[in-house]
Order: structure tokens, then C-alpha cells, then sequence
């Protein structure tokens, strides 16, 4: 029964006070920590003890630690002398595995039966743990003066450093504080805690552990005195971990309050200041917070961590909100995503014409952010140039249902809704993205890119998964708690497409640099896109290389919009200043795997076909085989001068010019020749022949199906509808008719103001020649919401 009791005396584990919670950046250097429950300043149980603390409290406790079995009988008898000569307890006799366990049983007298039990259960702990971790339970719990417990926690209340970081005469200070823990009281006691400290340091010397002028100059260090303010340099990435806690301690119970995280502390220090040095500029504007994080591509580790702007003493903006954590409208963010999969699908080509054109789907009408139309743009230029009617016009083709799939297998979590409500907006922000899951979509692109080779062009799962901020637990056992892989069961992209993506967002203009920065050979190349909420309440800007990986985000917490806050007036600089900080890498390499050369017509982008004669060779996936051919270009026939069309009613073909010409639709064609002045129109017919199948008429304005709200004028009256056409000859006389009723003839600028009634309408326009067009609208009553 005694050796039951004796084996079952102490629980598994000695200590359950509560403890601070704690983060040190990848190196053990603190980045916040917080006051426990308790009151108490007491860092959680550290297995490493600094080899001079070791070697004080050794000296100062208990010379022969490593060699009795938790009891020292020759201090015991000394102590045993000392008392009952002083007639009094003036010496104790413990040793420091004796004090571990009256720390464990909270005795505050030094009764014989609390001496007894303390010689009998520091027999016991010499069974369970080894001397060192007995040291570490020891520097982890001691008393050190006020409310500061544990060593770790002393060594930054007092010096503001860490343990390891201390002189000698530092620690040995602090070594002799858990004997007298009141001699710290800044002010007071001061001669005796010099006192006892240079009597340890002379034993040290006279033990050999440090040599004369160091003992000399230790000496010579000032005290302890008002504890120190800790620091502050990742509070939002601290509230983050303080609020996974729980969950993380319910899948295990052994989960200490500090962690050792991936951050890096310099680049965190540097982030603070550039996000703080711009904040002070937006603020002008009124533009109180900004976010930015930076994430190591091939660890997914997080290395700095901004969740906002931290200014504690002005509530009014907000500074506890974490950003990184928060829900917000990307913007055009998710447009490279869209990209990826069109050209993984194959069933679009990188430099594939795309139309811009006044566009609407129902009573939804997107717009470009500059309010105007190219008529048809390659795709990877409205991706550098982030135009949304192209975007949609992309969606349209691969359809938001399947685009919704891709997101949500990416890792993205904030949709929380079927995909039929975002619909077609899904593309240009109509959804709410937290900016951390954001950057770990974009870095697992990189790193998937970056291990084509390692994987043989095979799509490796493991690599894709979310960033992850926790280095290594603080505690007695190693624990591993993170699992931030996605699970993806298919392949989302495939190489050639990746590199199209990251080539297309590493031309984008960069601000203040007016496209110059690739005539630069130092200039780093980076993949990046900027993104603007609805209403101007989001700035987003995100960038990678092959190694890093950076999101910014710039707005007000509150939701309030203000001008000018877009990505790549707010956002971005933010982002270029933060990658000047990090190391330049080399660009991605060319695909290795899945790709195919393959012939395209240089002005559309299209698969060329036969009547293409200006062709390039480019770089596509090998899913691009039965991409479409070239709808663009056909041959037409001319006389001899080249300056009328002609047919086999009017000429022979033997007498005719053959030519390849690049023919938009009259819709494309009306907004596309006014940007691209090298565009050639087709030749008018010469007189008797007959028209071509060319269809010559097209309403730009309204769509087949429009539903159209016509706001009421400052006068309170309805105003106008703006309609527009367009012929390809550009002096035809176009008649405009709505319901069979004839309103109104325009010659070569084709637009007409009109104000139907209320209801269901057919619009028809018809030329000189006989051609006709019809579109069928309506014009809505009251304005429609929650679109």
C-alpha cells in the first residue's frame, strides 16, 4: 500500500495554474503576451533553461542538483545544526527538486510534516522526470517578486529580454529573487538584492564559472527595477491564437497558452512600420485601417502578420478588428482564378479576343471601372487590366455554377450560399473572402507551379493548403496541432495554365512606375492583382513570386466607402513597398509538363484557321486541341484596286483580289476600330453587286431581353433612354422604329433619346438597304433591388 501511495503521490502533471498566453516569432523572440487570469505575469512551462541561470541557481540553491536523488542529506544536517543552534529555522536544507514540490503543494510554512512530505515527494518526482526538466519545472514556477512568476517572464518584466539573451549579472539578479522574492520592490531593498547578487557572483568566480573581470564588470549592472511594458508587434496574430484556444485545446488537452509562430520578427517590424507610414497618408482621406501579411511560398508559413492598423488609444478607428480574419469583398481579385480555368479547360486561349460591350444579363448591367469599351480586348490583357465586362463575358462562357466549384475547392470557406445567388457578380466581387484564405489560394498556386518537377507533372493535393502561423507548441511534450491542407480530390489547374495566369498579372502596370519597371534587369518580376469593392469600401492587392506570397487590404472597418480607395491607389503601394523588403527570386520557369505549342491568328488570339495569314505560335495546355478556330477572319473578294467588294454576280473570279481580312461583328467592330486606329473596315460593295452574308447592322443598345429602370431628373420628370446602333457603312442612314412605329432616321453617328412607356417593347432598326434588326425590352416601373 505504501508503494501504491507512494507511485500514485503525485498527478501527471505538477502544475495547473493558469498561465499567460504567449507568441515568440520562429528564433524564441516575444512578440505579445498578456497578463494570465489570475493576475499573475507567468509564461507557460519552457523545456529549455539558459545554461547561466542553470549554473546561478545551482550555486545559490543547491550545489549538488545533478547527484542526490531529490533529498540532500548533507545539507539536511547542516540545516538540521543551524537550527538548533539559532534555536529557530534559519536554514531549510531544501533542494530545488524539494522547492518544485512545495511550489506543486502551494505550502507556505516549514513545518516538519510539510518538510517530511516535501522529502518524500521529491523522492517520488525523481522517478517521473529528468533533472533537466525538473530545472525547467523549477525556472517556469519559482516566485520572482510582485506578480511575476517564472523566469522567462521576469527576464522580460525586468531587462525586456529574453532569458538567454541575459548577462551574468542579469541573471544571477534574478537568481536569487525566488529565496526573497520582495527584494525586487523597485526602491527598496536594493542594497540587499546587491548584496546577495555579488555574493553569488563571487561564488561563481570562485567556482571557476566566470572569470575575474567578467565577475568584476556583472558586479558593476544595474538592478532590477519597474517591471517593463511587453511587447506589442503581432497583436492581431496573438487575438487570433487567444481565440482558436479553445478549440485547439478540445482536440488536445495538452495544448499550452504560448506558442512558438513562423513569423519572422524583423520583416513583422517592418510590415508594422510601412503599414503605419501609409495609414498615416490614407487617413487624409479617411481611410482609417489597413491589413497586410506576407506567407513563405513553399512552407505556407505566415511570416508577418498585420491584421490592422494598431493605434490602442484612438477607438474611433478601430485598430482590434483582424482584417486578415474578416469577411470582405475581393473585388476583382478572383479574376485570375477565373482565368486558370478557362485556359485549363481549354476552351480559351491566352490571348483570345474577348468582347467589350455594353452588356446585361436581366436587370444586371456590369461596367468597366473607367466606364468605357474596347469592343474585343485579348483576354490576358482584360485579366492585366482588370475590365469586368470582359470578366463576365468569361464567366458567361464557363458558367458561375462550375466557377463556384472552383472556389469552394480551393480552401475558400466564406461562401455560404448556393451559387444562384451571387450569380454572374461572383466574378467582380459579389461575395465576401477572408484575405488570409485569399493568400493561401494564390501561395498554393505558386507552390503547385514551383513542384511540377517534384510531382512529374502529376497534381500532388498535399501541396495545395491554407497559410499557418504556428511554428512549434510551448510545452512538456511536442505537440502538433495544425492541418492546413485543403483535401482537394481533382485537379483545379494545370501547368501551362498557371504560367499563362502568372504571366498575364506580372504586366500589369505598376503604380507611380507608368509601365516602366520592366525596362529594368534588377526589377523583380512579381504576379499581382488589385481589387475594388462596390462602392469603393475594399482596396485589395495581392502579389507573389515563387518564394513569397503578399495580401494587402486598405478600407474602414465600418463598411464606409470613400473616393479614391481602390486597390491600386491604396493597396498596392502598400504591396511594392513590402516586397522591396524581401529577398528578389528568379520568375517562374516555362511549364515542363501538359503544354503544347500551337498556331494562333495574331490579331484575335484565336486557333488560326485557313484563312489566317498572320499567325503566332504560342505556349498552350494540351486541353487547347479542340479550341475554337478563329471566327474573325475570312476571305473576301476585291477588284483589282482593292477598293470595293465584289462578288460572281458582277465579276469574274479569275478577275477578282482574294484577301484574309479581320472582320469583329458590327457591335465589337463599333467601339474596337476607335481604339485600334490599324483596324481596317470592309470596303463598300461596288455598285450591282450583291450583298454579302456579312451581317452589316447591329443594335449595341439595349440587349435582346433588357429590362431597363429610367431614373426620374432633378425636375421630377422620367428621363431618356439612350439607344445606339451601328453599320459598317459608315454613311449609312439607319430608321428607327419601337412597336411598328417609326420614330426617328440618324445618319453615321446612330444614337436616339427616347422615353417609352412602362412595359414590354420591340425596337427594330432598318437600313437603306433593306437590312433589319429587332430587339425585344421592357422598361420597368419601379427600380429593382437586390440584384
Amino acid at each position: 500500500m505504501l508503494l501504491v501511495w507512494f507511485w500514485l503521490a503525485l498527478p501527471k502533471h505538477l502544475f495547473n495554474t493558469p498561465a499567460s498566453f504567449v507568441i515568440t516569432d520562429k528564433d524564441g523572440n516575444l512578440l505579445n503576451a498578456s497578463i494570465a487570469t489570475d493576475g499573475q505575469w507567468h509564461f507557460p512551462y519552457n523545456a529549455e533553461v539558459p545554461e547561466k541561470f542553470v549554473k546561478c541557481i545551482t550555486t545559490f540553491e543547491d550545489k549538488r542538483f545533478f547527484y542526490h536523488p531529490g533529498v540532500d542529506p548533507v545539507a539536511l544536517g547542516r540545516a538540521v545544526i543551524q537550527n538548533i543552534r539559532n534555536k529557530g529555522v534559519v536554514s531549510g536544507g531544501s533542494t530545488i527538486t524539494m522547492q518544485v514540490v512545495r511550489m506543486y503543494k502551494k505550502n507556505t510554512s516549514r513545518s516538519v510534516w510539510n518538510k517530511f512530505t516535501e522529502t518524500i515527494l521529491a523522492l517520488r518526482t525523481e522517478f517521473s522526470y529528468t533533472k533537466k526538466q525538473i530545472m525547467a519545472l523549477y525556472a517556469s514556477n519559482a516566485p520572482f517578486g510582485g506578480n511575476v512568476v517564472g523566469l522567462d517572464a521576469a527576464a522580460w518584466r525586468y531587462f525586456g529580454r529574453a532569458p538567454d539573451k541575459l548577462s551574468w549579472g542579469e541573471m544571477a539578479a534574478l537568481a536569487v529573487l525566488p529565496n526573497a522574492p520582495s527584494l525586487v520592490n523597485p526602491g527598496k531593498n536594493a542594497r540587499e538584492l546587491s548584496r546577495k547578487r555579488n555574493e553569488l557572483l563571487d561564488k561563481l568566480f570562485h567556482d571557476k564559472v566566470i572569470d575575474a573581470t567578467t565577475c568584476s564588470l556583472a558586479k558593476l549592472e544595474p538592478l532590477p527595477g519597474a517591471p517593463k511594458p511587453l511587447p506589442q508587434l503581432a497583436v492581431h496574430l496573438f487575438n487570433r491564437f487567444k481565440k482558436d484556444y479553445p478549440e485547439l485545446k478540445s482536440n488536445n488537452s495538452d495544448l499550452s497558452t504560448g506558442i512558438q509562430t513562423t513569423v519572422n520578427i524583423n520583416l513583422q517590424q517592418q510590415v508594422n512600420n510601412i503599414v503605419f507610414q501609409h495609414h498615416e497618408l490614407l487617413k487624409g482621406n479617411q481611410i482609417n485601417n489597413a491589413a497586410a501579411m506576407v506567407v513563405d511560398v513553399e512552407s505556407g508559413n505566415v511570416l508577418a502578420y498585420v491584421g490592422n492598423v494598431f493605434i490602442p488609444s484612438d477607438s474611433s478607428i478601430e485598430s482590434n478588428v483582424d482584417v486578415l480574419a474578416s469577411h470582405r469583398s475581393p473585388g476583382s481579385t478572383l479574376k485570375p482564378l477565373l482565368y486558370a480555368s478557362l485556359l485549363t479547360e481549354g476552351t480559351m486561349l491566352p490571348h483570345q479576343l474577348v468582347p467589350d460591350i455594353p452588356t446585361q444579363l436581366g436587370s444586371y448591367t456590369p461596367e468597366n471601372f473607367d466606364l468605357g469599351f474596347d469592343g474585343a480586348v485579348p483576354a490576358n490583357r482584360a485579366l492585366a487590366r482588370s475590365l469586368n465586362i470582359p470578366a463576365v463575358r468569361m464567366l458567361m462562357q464557363f458558367k458561375f455554377q462550375k466557377f463556384y466549384d472552383v472556389l469552394k475547392q480551393t480552401g475558400i470557406t466564406t461562401l455560404n450560399r448556393p451559387a444562384d445567388n451571387y450569380g454572374m457578380s461572383l466574378v467582380l466581387g459579389g461575395c465576401e473572402i477572408c484575405p488570409y484564405e485569399l493568400a493561401g489560394v494564390y501561395s498554393s498556386m505558386a507552390r503547385m507551379y514551383n513542384h511540377q518537377l517534384k510531382n512529374r507533372g502529376r497534381w500532388n493535393a498535399k501541396d495545395w493548403f491554407m497559410p499557418k502561423y504556428i511554428k512549434q507548441v510551448k510545452g512538456e511534450d511536442d505537440i502538433q496541432i495544425e492541418d492546413t491542407t485543403i483535401g482537394i480530390t481533382s485537379q483545379l489547374f494545370d501547368y501551362p495554365a498557371l504560367y499563362q495566369t502568372f504571366t498575364a498579372m506580372n504586366e500589369v502596370m505598376r503604380p507611380g512606375e507608368e509601365g516602366l519597371w520592366s525596362s529594368f534587369s534588377s526589377a523583380q518580376h512579381i504576379a499581382w492583382k488589385t481589387g475594388t469593392s462596390f462602392g469603393f469600401r475594399d482596396g485589395w492587392a495581392v502579389g507573389f513570386t515563387p518564394k513569397y506570397c503578399v495580401i494587402v487590404w486598405v478600407g474602414n472597418t465600418t463598411g464606409e466607402g470613400r473616393p479614391d480607395l481602390t486597390g491600386i491607389n491604396t493597396a498596392a503601394p502598400i504591396m511594392f513597398d513590402i516586397f522591396r523588403t524581401l529577398p528578389t527570386s528568379n520568375w517562374f520557369a516555362p511549364p515542363a509538363y501538359g503544354y503544347m505549342y500551337m498556331p494562333v491568328c495574331h490579331e484575335s488570339g484565336f486557333k488560326a484557321g485557313p484563312d489566317c495569314t498572320n499567325i503566332d505560335t504560342i505556349l498552350v495546355s494540351k486541353h487547347a486541341v479542340n479550341a475554337t478556330v478563329c471566327p474573325y477572319h475570312r476571305i473576301i473578294h476585291l477588284d483589282k484596286t482593292a477598293e470595293y467588294r465584289v462578288t460572281e454576280n458582277c465579276m469574274q473570279p479569275s478577275e477578282m483580289l482574294h484577301r484574309s481580312w479581320f472582320i469583329l461583328p458590327p457591335a465589337m467592330e463599333y467601339y474596337y476600330k476607335q481604339k485600334h486606329t490599324d483596324y481596317h473596315s470592309l470596303p463598300p460593295f461596288m455598285t450591282g453587286c450583291a450583298n454579302e452574308t456579312i451581317k452589316p447592322l447591329d443594335i449595341i443598345y439595349p440587349e435582346e431581353g433588357a429590362k431597363i429602370y429610367v431614373p426620374l431628373e432633378l425636375n421630377g420628370e422620367r428621363g431618356k433612354t439612350i439607344f445606339t446602333a451601328t453599320d459598317r457603312n459608315k454613311n449609312a442612314k439607319l430608321f428607327w422604329h419601337i412597336d411598328d412605329t417609326y420614330i426617328g432616321t440618324t445618319t453615321k453617328f446612330h444614337q436616339i433619346a427616347l422615353n417609352p412607356s412602362p412595359g414590354k417593347h420591340l425596337l427594330t432598326v432598318v437600313d437603306e438597304n433593306g437590312e433589319s434588326i429587332a430587339r425585344d425590352f421592357e422598361i420597368l416601373e419601379k427600380e429593382k433591388t437586390g440584384q
